[in-house]
């Protein structure tokens, strides 16, 4: 095989795997433009709900994510907010338990939040909830975020993912962050629940029906708990809601080291997912699982980042190599910039867009380079300084 034939070859195959990849979003990123009204009938009963937060090191915004929950126009008899404090200052555990809110301390040598929960539902009563929902401890959210849960559990659901949004977008990394967020609505929650497919979680802002929650919570072990659940939810063909006008504010980072501490956390925990998972996909796919079978192939993918940063690489290279070559790899990557552009809210694309946008092939650069650094992170809680996740 001579040179050209190679090179041949090594462009078609990479060509493939990156179409592919761009192709998927592209399906998912137009599907989520369908607009469709998500309100379901009032229920007849309000359903008891235990909240959880798990809680490490949060002393600067916890209060404010209880008081949140606290304003809810559910009757108080029918939910508990349970905090499960890891290395929490006595004076925020004594403000919490003034608000009369449970809260259940814990000092793990390697924290997470997998354990937090685990530990919160082998000591809690057993036959006191219909269903839980998991909160990140600087979340907040509005006064009917419980009674929308409750309806959507009354219509049959059995698994919600809320709309996690950002509290702030008062800096560039915190609007990328955002932006990063809303793409993953756009084509991993709405896009997938507007073709019939389950939505995916993303870790807070998501309940589930309590019983199942308590019977699978010690399958956890790892920090990537939201891709386990997924994982065992779809094993068990329990479909997986998504309430796009149900908010959920999320505090996001300033900082960029920060911001690489959770994206590495994150690679970590789709890698791990990933190896786990991908020798059932045939099993999935005979069985005529395809909301699991889709969910390992998301696994698969490049994170979007990446995805454009690598795209984009290769097409300018291709042009310089070849340029015949190289037309079909600038048609890939506007269509990849095309479907990315379905995907981010117009409210985000502020007069600080495309500042921030400059610093994107800096940060996908450190995510390159982070996927050399992966040991051991998805097996315990990064805790990002001054409470920034």
């Amino acid at each position: 095989m001579n040179w050209s034939t190679f090179i041949d070859y090594f462009d078609t195959i990479l060509f493939v795997i990156i179409a592919l990849q761009v192709f998927y979003i592209f399906i998912f990123a137009s599907a989520n433009l369908i607009r469709r009204t998500d309100d379901y009938p009032t229920a007849k009963k309000q359903k008891s709900f235990l909240i959880l937060y798990p809680a490490y090191k949060e002393d600067d915004v916890i209060m404010d994510a209880v008081h949140s929950m606290l304003s809810q126009n559910y009757p108080s008899a029918h939910y508990e907010i349970v905090v499960i404090s890891d290395q929490m200052k006595p004076h925020t555990l004594k403000q919490l338990r003034d608000l009369h809110v449970t809260v259940l301390e814990v000092n793990f040598e390697n924290s997470s939040k997998a354990k937090a929960m685990q530990f919160a539902i082998h000591t809690l009563p057993t036959d006191k909830y219909d269903y839980v929902v998991v909160m990140d401890a600087d979340n907040q959210v509005e006064e009917n975020f419980l009674t929308q849960f409750n309806n959507c559990f009354a219509a049959g659901s059995q698994a919600i993912q809320a709309h996690r949004k950002a509290a702030n977008v008062d800096s560039d990394i915190a609007l990328l962050d955002a932006v990063s967020e809303e793409i993953n609505n756009s084509v991993f929650r709405r896009g997938h629940e507007r073709l019939g497919f389950s939505s995916a979680l993303i870790g807070s802002g998501m309940a589930f029906e309590y019983i199942w929650f308590a019977e699978n919570i010690d399958k956890l072990i790892t920090a990537g708990e939201d891709k386990e659940l997924e994982a065992l939810l779809l094993k068990d063909h329990i479909y997986i809601d998504f309430m796009d006008n149900v908010p959920v504010y999320d505090k996001k980072t300033r900082k960029e080291e920060q911001f690489g501490k959770q994206r590495r956390r994150w690679m970590a925990a789709q890698v791990g997912s990933m190896i786990h998972t991908l020798p059932q996909l045939p099993a999935a796919l005979i069985s005529g699982n395809f909301d699991y079978a889709d969910k390992i192939i998301q696994w698969i993918m490049m994170p979007r980042v990446l995805l454009i940063a690598f795209t984009g690489f290769i097409t300018l290279l291709m042009t310089l190599f070849q340029w015949t070559i190289s037309l079909k790899w600038w048609g890939v990557f506007i269509l990849l910039i095309v479907s990315l552009s379905f995907a981010i809210p117009d409210e985000l694309v502020t007069k600080r867009f495309p500042k921030a946008l400059m610093k994107a092939p800096f940060l996908a650069l450190k995510m390159f380079l982070n996927l050399f650094r992966l040991k051991g992170v998805n097996k315990k809680f990064i805790h990002a300084a001054e409470n920034e996740k």
